[in-house]
């Protein structure tokens, strides 16, 4: 059934109330890289299928255009989420596509440390570079993939090249699943974050979730899963739409796909804790820390590729850290900068001087999530002192790197923050210690399913998209079995 993509969603609705009553083969909730590969594979395999997303549906024609607006119209939370103890940011996407709307589409796969890691602590068998590849590649054929030309990079990316050359680290290209962005165009890629208007970025919105649609898919969009009932030949899913109508949906299979915060909450407000002791447990975040190099001269590093080179030195892999060149735009970076007042305003009005280098640390330290008897998310996250070690090494050489090429003055960012966010329904053989079998089913439930970030058993240190795609592409044949 092929559907005008725009026009589907000009009322972010297509499945109206007649349809609450049937009982559909899948159902998904959240549209991010997970339930939107998940949705193509499942109607490309015949089945009825309805995908539930809490957030808007934008496209190239009306992403937000300011700051602000993007930060509160395509994020949880008005765009930042706190720890319990509010020393550690969280960022979590609610948009239809979830968080290939707002990220900079970084690809990269695992390596054997990640893996390693993932095996020995869930005693999952396919946690190999053998295993892995098939699904690898067939993710990657999804998506056109590029990298930064040299020609392209913009002053802050030339200051970590020479910088890392200078110190002998290492560094390679950023994999990016983008196409077309025309830089020689002057397009400035910083204004991705609030999703691409030119279609170039290889979001979901115009690769996998766009071929479902067309294909069959059912999408109810602004409808948030606030209750899952689980019989044995199906399974109802209860909330609320446009934040006034409660609507309930069944199927015969469900697949939850809204990422580490909402697939834990979800299951511990609908009862499932009894029977799954370790949901919501070794919730990891990859906190990032942002560092920035003051210079006499302009850098002007939000324009171009913002982000286009990592660090790809065994030394600091071994650290637990990794290092990416990248910049925020101006509230974000307002967040990051010390002082108050005239202080603060004096260093905002040298932004176009800054070059920025981030530390994201590979987190030791599990965290927890849990609700409390309002439903509301409590997040238990913070770094012990191999993490904090981690994250000076980090900085440490972001130091090194930014005096090499003559910084007047090196800014560490007030504010950690959380981009990746993993776990709380780690897979693994016990189900005392994780909560989805290695077929990608819940223990106890065979017909609930996941695939994303959620059910990863630690943290990797590694870009999770592309893996993310490659689990979700295995597990469906789990689901349509």
């Amino acid at each position: 059934m092929a559907i005008g993509y725009q026009s589907l969603f000009n009322d972010n609705d297509s499945v109206d109330k007649a349809n609450t009553h049937k009982i559909y083969d899948v159902i998904i909730v959240g549209s991010g890289v997970s339930g939107s590969f998940m949705a193509k594979e499942l109607v490309d395999a015949g089945l009825d299928v309805l995908l539930l997303e809490a957030g808007e549906f934008f496209s190239r024609t009306n992403f937000p255009k300011k700051e602000i607006d993007a930060n509160s119209k395509l994020y949880w939370s008005g765009g930042i989420e706190f720890n319990k103890s509010a020393d550690l940011a969280f960022l979590r996407p609610k948009v239809v596509g979830g968080g290939s709307i707002v990220n900079q589409a970084l690809l990269d796969r695992f390596d054997d440390m990640a893996l390693d890691s993932f095996k020995e602590q869930s005693g999952v068998s396919f946690f190999t570079k053998e295993s892995m590849q098939p699904w690898y590649e067939k993710a990657e054929s999804e998506i056109h993939q590029e990298v930064i030309p040299k020609e392209h990079r913009n002053k802050n990316a030339e200051i970590f090249a020479k910088g890392f050359e200078e110190n002998n680290y290492l560094y390679d290209s950023l994999t990016r699943a983008q196409k077309n962005c025309a830089y020689e165009e002057g397009n400035d890629c910083i204004e991705c974050l609030s999703g691409c208007r030119r279609d170039s970025k290889q979001s979901t919105l115009i690769t996998t979730l766009k071929s479902a649609i067309n294909n069959g898919l059912h999408m109810k969009s602004l409808f948030e899963v606030k209750n899952i009932v689980h019989k044995t030949d199906e399974v109802r899913v209860d909330g609320i739409h446009l934040k006034r109508e409660y609507e309930s949906f069944r199927a015969k299979k469900l697949v939850l796909a809204s990422g580490a915060m909402g697939n834990s909450k979800l299951l511990l407000n609908s009862g499932f804790k009894k029977s799954l002791p370790a949901l919501g447990q070794n919730f990891y975040s990859h906190p990032q820390f942002m560092v920035l190099g003051l210079f006499k001269e302009q850098i002007n590093s939000g324009n171009g590729p913002f982000q286009a080179l990592k660090s790809a030195d065994p030394n600091f892999r071994r650290k637990g850290f990794k290092l990416e060149n990248v910049f925020a735009p101006p509230v974000g970076i307002s967040m990051l900068l010390p002082g108050h007042g005239e202080e603060h305003q004096q260093l905002m009005k040298k932004i176009s001087h800054m070059a920025c280098i981030e530390v994201a640390i590979r987190d030791t330290n599990p965290g927890s999530i849990k609700t409390n008897r309002h439903g509301k998310m409590i997040i238990d996250k913070k770094l012990n002192e191999e993490d904090k070690k981690r994250k000076n090494a980090g900085i440490e050489a972001i130091n090194n790197i930014f005096s090499s090429q003559g910084a007047q003055r090196i800014i560490e960012g007030n504010l950690p923050i959380g981009l990746h966010l993993m776990g709380g329904l780690g897979i693994g053989e016990r189900a005392r210690f994780s909560v989805v079998t290695p077929d990608f089913h819940l223990h106890g439930y065979k017909n609930i399913f996941a695939a994303d970030s959620s059910i990863f058993p630690n943290a990797p240190g590694i870009n999770p998209s592309l893996t993310i795609m490659a689990l979700t592409k295995m597990a469906a044949s789990k689901v349509f079995r």
